[in-house]
């Protein structure tokens, strides 16, 4: 999560977080070797007052991933902000 300023893309910060975040997994050695982004990227805004919320909700992600999948979790968001989407062109 993070403050997105007016003066900049959302494409450009999520390049520039793909770019630094690849560079910083190749420096892990032999057991991050597998690591690839997926090509896209979805980005959602969170009101001030939800900021607490989702920094749990990062903070518990690890477990939460353990009984629900990425995809169904987008999909569970997707549903409940009611944005159409065709699955042929979100998953990689």
């Amino acid at each position: 999560m993070f403050s997105l300023s007016k003066n900049y893309a959302l494409k450009k910060i999520i390049e520039e977080v793909k770019k630094g975040s690849s560079k910083w997994m190749k420096l892990e050695g032999p057991r991050s070797e597998r690591f690839f982004w997926q090509a896209g990227y979805e980005a959602f805004s969170v009101s001030q007052s939800n900021v607490g919320a989702v920094k749990q909700y990062i903070k518990n992600q690890p477990e939460h991933h353990r009984t629900m999948s990425y995809q169904d979790e987008l999909r569970a968001l997707f549903k409940k902000h009611q944005i159409e989407f065709d699955e042929r062109y979100v998953w990689d």
